[in-house]
């Protein structure tokens, strides 16, 4: 697992999309390691959700949290919000595949113009530091969620060349499906265990593998070692979709339902095109923009990294490290439900 030393103690942290999974980690997470947080302000739109949280974490014991109700669609209030603030986490997004194919250019709004609202507020107040979440779907895109998400990776890269001479650095993580997120697979096959059927799109389906837990300490590591224009990926094991199925319900029957349209049979994270600005380190790859490579020189020579192969691909079809149907469900247990058993 990717650890930092990272010390957050008197810094000012936002996390867009703050009440959505990935968030809620990062809020436990960073309030416990670091109780001498100086500010840690939860920006989302839901504020159903974020009187919920509030009630998990109430002022009198957290005196550091925030929570501000606002929409990355709108740049004003982003800016409003990042007053003061050090260190962004942009991890607000609509990821929903069926949603985005049905409802375009709403994905549109709020994960391209919303990510550049984001840098444009950042750029505005003198924040230090950005890592944006990016995902395994934005590796050669085949739906328009990953489309976005590619596009908004692009703009963060890119924006490191129009800091000018502002103390800024913009940087992405880019990881696989989350364990037990909201929407996620494994929460929807616990969810059929007592049906007649588990439904699988196809039997040869993979998919890279992560927790929270993991999620959060890889941003916590980018937070700490970006230079600025790099893509973090970590090493991640794969699973086959069918195992899932066994070490999830082993007694009912699997149906074969087909690919769903925007549905990829394995997943990248790093395509043959990005091989050649990538360099591995022991327990991630990082990617780095074609221009301005000097910049990593040092990075890259502190963590003994080495540029992969020619032709190199990232892809969980083809990965060396696999979960076990007992590995799976010992993760269901610890990640995702704590009284699972088959």
């Amino acid at each position: 697992m990717i650890k930092s030393n990272l010390d957050l103690s008197q810094a000012s942290v936002l996390i867009t999309g703050g009440t959505g999974s990935f968030g809620k980690e990062f809020v436990k997470t960073v309030l416990s390691r670091f109780p001498k947080i100086k500010k840690l302000v939860v920006f989302s739109r839901d504020e159903l959700k974020q009187f919920e949280m509030s009630q998990l974490y109430p002022k009198s014991t957290y005196n550091a949290i925030r929570f501000f109700i606002g929409d990355v669609r709108d740049l004003n209030r982003l800016k409003r919000a990042f007053e003061g603030i050090d260190i962004v986490i942009h991890a607000a997004a609509l990821k929903q595949i069926p949603a985005a194919e049905y409802n375009p250019i709403e994905c549109i709004k709020t994960n391209i113009l919303g990510a550049e609202n984001v840098i444009e507020a950042a750029l505005d107040n003198g924040v230090k530091r950005i890592i944006a979440l990016s995902t395994d779907k934005a590796a050669a895109p085949i739906n328009l969620y990953g489309a976005t998400k590619l596009c908004a990776d692009k703009l963060f890269v890119a924006a490191n060349n129009m800091k000018g001479k502002r103390d800024i650095v913009f940087s992405v993580v880019r990881y696989g499906n989350v364990m037990g997120s909201r929407g996620s697979v494994i929460p929807y096959f616990l969810s059929l265990r007592n049906s007649g059927t588990i439904p699988v799109t196809h039997p040869d389906m993979t998919r890279f593998n992560i927790s929270l837990e993991e999620g959060v300490n890889l941003v916590l590591y980018a937070i700490e070692q970006s230079a600025g224009g790099e893509i973090f990926v970590p090493k991640l094991p794969s699973y086959k979709i069918t195992d899932l199925a066994d070490a999830i319900a082993p007694s009912v029957p699997i149906k074969t339902v087909g690919i769903r349209p925007g549905e990829k049979l394995h997943e990248d994270m790093i395509t043959e095109n990005d091989a050649p600005f990538t360099f591995e380190f022991n327990d991630y790859f990082m990617v780095i923009p074609n221009t301005g490579q000097h910049r990593f020189d040092e990075v890259i020579r502190k963590g003994n990294g080495k540029k992969v192969q020619e032709g190199f691909r990232y892809n969980s079809g083809t990965n060396n490290h696999w979960l076990t149907v007992k590995e799976l469900r010992e993760l269901i247990k610890k990640y995702v439900d704590p009284e699972f058993s088959v």
